[in-house]
């Protein structure tokens, strides 16, 4: 592995965290809360999952904590256009 390789692939997730934000699947949730409980901004993450809805919330660090910790796997990074419908 050469010196430019090791950090590519850091770089490249960094990259898809900016342009995407975490959705749920709400069938799979069994509102345990250990999302909410290891999200370093305190966001209530399981109260999204409850209503379906992806954590699109102004403080969100995309940093992939509730992700990790979800024992179900209920959470998931999904592509966005963050400008997407923004007029100039």
């Amino acid at each position: 592995m050469s010196f430019l390789n090791l950090f590519k692939s850091e770089s490249t997730r960094h990259a898809a965290l900016v342009a995407g934000h975490v959705v749920p699947d709400p069938a799979r949730c069994v509102q345990c809360g250990i999302c909410t409980y290891n999200c370093p901004i305190g966001i209530d993450v399981r109260a999204h999952v409850w209503r379906g809805e992806a954590v699109i919330h102004s403080e969100c660090l995309t940093c992939g904590e509730c992700i990790a910790r979800c024992p179900r796997g209920v959470l998931r990074f999904e592509r966005t256009d963050l400008f997407e419908g923004r007029s100039e």
